[in-house]
C-alpha cells in the first residue's frame, strides 16, 4: 500500500487519523449540548436541535474547528469543557508503533491538523504523541483549513515538501480531495476514524483499518 522507498516525508491529520475521533464525536454532539441546555434552560433535544444548526453553518470554515469562536459563540468555555472529557481521548492502536517505525527510516514526521491550537496542546498533553513528530502544524496559523486548495501552497512556504515523496493520510474526503487537486501523489484515507462508528465511506481513496497495516519493515 505504501512504496516505503520513495517515501521522504510523512504528514498526518490528528482527529479520526491518530487519535479516536469517538471524542470529538461525543464532545460535540452530546456533551457540550449538555452544558448548553444547562446553561440556557433547554431540554437536551431542543439544545441539540440549536447547535446542529450552528455546527453546520461553520462546517468546512477555519470556525468550525475554532476553540475561541465557539466559546464566543455559544457562551461557553469550550477548553475547560474538553478537560472535563479529557479521559474520552485515545490514540489509536498501532500508532505509536508506526511513528517509531517511520522515524527508524530516517523521514520527516509532520502532524498537519485542522485543530485549534488549545485544542492540540490538551491532547498532546493527554497523549504524549508530540515528541514524535519534527513539526505540528494548525491550519489556524495559517489562516486556513485543509480543506481549502490554497493551504497547501500555504503551507509549503512554511514546511516545503515534494509532492511526489510526500505521503499524506487524513480521514476527511474533503481534505484529501483538496490534497490531491493540490497534487500530492501518496494519500490514504482512513476507514473507521470512529471507533465506536460504522466504517465510512472512503470514495475514490486507498485506505487502511489500521496503522498497523502500512508499518514499514
Amino acid at each position: 500500500m505504501v512504496t516505503w522507498q520513495n517515501i521522504d516525508t510523512v504528514m498526518l491529520d490528528m482527529d479520526g487519523t491518530l487519535l479516536d475521533l469517538h471524542f470529538d464525536n461525543h464532545f460535540w454532539l452530546e456533551h457540550v449540548p449538555l452544558r448548553f441546555a444547562e446553561k440556557n434552560g433547554l431540554t437536551l433535544e431542543q439544545a441539540k436541535e440549536t447547535l446542529m444548526k450552528r455546527y453546520r453553518k461553520a462546517e468546512g470554515t477555519l470556525d468550525w474547528y475554532c476553540v475561541d469562536y465557539w466559546t464566543e459563540q455559544l457562551g461557553l468555555d469550550i477548553e475547560m469543557l474538553k478537560q472535563e472529557v479529557d479521559h474520552l481521548i485515545a490514540v489509536f492502536p498501532y500508532v505509536v508503533d508506526f511513528l517509531d517505525a517511520v522515524r527508524s527510516k530516517n523521514k520527516r514526521i509532520v502532524l498537519v491538523t485542522n485543530a485549534h491550537g488549545k485544542a492540540l496542546k490538551i491532547k498532546m498533553d493527554r497523549t504524549r504523541l508530540g515528541g514524535h513528530f519534527d513539526r505540528l502544524i494548525c491550519s489556524h496559523d495559517l489562516g486556513l483549513p485543509k480543506e481549502d486548495l490554497s493551504f497547501w501552497g500555504e503551507l509549503q512556504t512554511i514546511e516545503p515538501f515534494s509532492k511526489q515523496t510526500t505521503l499524506f493520510i487524513d480521514d476527511s474526503l474533503p481534505v484529501l480531495r483538496s490534497a490531491h487537486a493540490y497534487g500530492i501523489a501518496n494519500l490514504l484515507a482512513v476507514i473507521k476514524p470512529d471507533s465506536k462508528a460504522p466504517a465510512k465511506d472512503v470514495g475514490e481513496f486507498k485506505a487502511i483499518q489500521s496503522f498497523r497495516q502500512i508499518i514499514p519493515a
